[in-house]
């Protein structure tokens, strides 16, 4: 019998990436805001991101150990899950915040739900939305020894003029890892280059905001406003490191692109008619909880099913 009428066993399509390959991939790439984060935030924030992601990987190796599974740290997901977490929060915030997030995102999020490729959302925007909930006043003070006063967004949304470049660069405040829009590019571009991720989520959420608030932000095609949205908040972090997440995305690739403008109307929903300034976080979970519903909807009948012929 020839070789090409031989039939294996699935999976029929292998490849040589490995999990620890990939979260080591998205490490090297958040380096650039990382960096520039400390660069910009000082000690405090670097105390807070090692702090961080010494909680959740201590969350999870106590875990497997107590519940007697094999122990996974190796595969830098947790490091990962803490490093995005760490740069999701305020630069002055208290170095228990980084503790508690730490533990809920992997303990609560992560594990009980049966660890790596179960979870149901992203662990470290799941933990930023606890804390936000549980300690409001801390999660939206910015003020720190760098920067004092209201966010870029909050000043926006207020009708106040900003500084476009200083967002861009990241000369404002935010939290730790989203202010500046070029260190979060060239990171994007490292896992773009080393096939990690692809456009297809991210350039989606990223047009359709653009195309939202052009039409429902009552300022037209305003450069200058448009790219103030885009720098500020954690747009551009969201959009290629948290909504690009393999266990918590579409696995098709037409519920890809309809995740990804889901993500771009709900965020533009909460920006412009929500009572904050920022809304990434809670739209990515939003779509999080969407997932199964568009892979239901898109994924493609197997051959011979549905009446369908050739």
């Amino acid at each position: 019998m020839s070789d090409l009428m031989k039939v294996s066993s699935n999976p029929h399509i292998r490849s040589k990436a490995t999990t620890s390959g990939i979260m080591g991939a998205v490490c090297v790439a958040l380096l650039p805001a990382t960096a520039f984060g400390v660069y910009n935030f000082g000690l405090h924030a670097l105390l807070l991101i090692l702090v961080t992601v010494a909680s959740t990987v201590l969350t999870e190796f106590v875990y497997e150990k107590l519940m007697k599974k094999r122990v996974t740290v190796t595969d830098l997901s947790a490091m990962v899950t803490g490093l995005l977490l760490a740069l999701n929060l305020p630069p002055a915030a208290p170095l228990w915040i980084g503790v508690i997030g730490g533990v809920f995102a992997i303990l609560v999020v992560k594990m009980l739900f049966g660890g790596l490729g179960q979870n149901f959302m992203n662990p470290a925007l799941g933990a930023r939305c606890f804390l936000l909930i549980s300690f409001t006043s801390i999660m939206t003070n910015f003020d720190c020894d760098a920067y004092t006063g209201a966010t870029p967004l909050a000043a926006l949304k207020a009708g106040e003029s900003v500084n476009v470049m200083d967002m861009i660069i990241g000369r404002t405040s935010g939290t730790i890892g989203e202010t500046s829009m070029i260190a979060i590019v060239i990171g994007a571009c490292i896992l773009i280059l080393l096939d990690v991720i692809d456009l297809r989520i991210p350039g989606t959420y990223i047009v359709t905001f653009v195309i939202f608030i052009t039409l429902f932000g009552g300022r037209g095609f305003d450069t200058a406003f448009i790219s103030a949205q885009l720098a500020g908040g954690g747009l551009m972090l969201g959009a290629f490191f948290m909504a690009t997440d393999y266990v918590t995305r579409p696995i098709t690739k037409n519920g890809q692109y309809l995740f990804g403008i889901f993500l771009g109307i709900m965020t533009g929903i909460f920006r412009l008619f929500g009572p904050g300034a920022e809304g990434v976080s809670y739209a990515i979970i939003l779509g999080n909880l969407l997932v199964p519903l568009i892979e239901k909807i898109t994924v493609p009948k197997a051959f011979g099913k549905g009446g369908e012929r050739v």
